[in-house]
């Protein structure tokens, strides 16, 4: 199963593959909030809990990698770059 890379891996949720379709994630859990038959149903499920939880989303590719993040607007105000 795909890696959590955050350092505070309550305050995450990830879609990641699963051998039943793909699974929505609370980063650090051992097992699946829910399992879902097609990836764009685990993301909107996540993305939904996701959000009212104030987590972080991880959305992973089937080899496991994240192809993409989403804080849903609540990034930090105080970033240089």
């Amino acid at each position: 199963m795909a890696k959590n890379t955050s350092s505070s891996k309550g305050n995450t949720r990830h879609v990641v593959p699963h051998p039943d379709g793909w699974a929505n994630k609370k980063g650090g859990a051992e097992s699946a909030s829910s399992v879902h038959s097609t990836k764009k149903e685990a993301e909107a499920a996540a993305r939904e809990q996701s959000k009212r939880e104030g987590t972080e989303l991880f959305i992973h590719g089937k080899d496991g990698q994240i192809q993409r993040k989403d804080s849903h607007g609540n990034d930090p105000k105080d970033i240089k770059g």
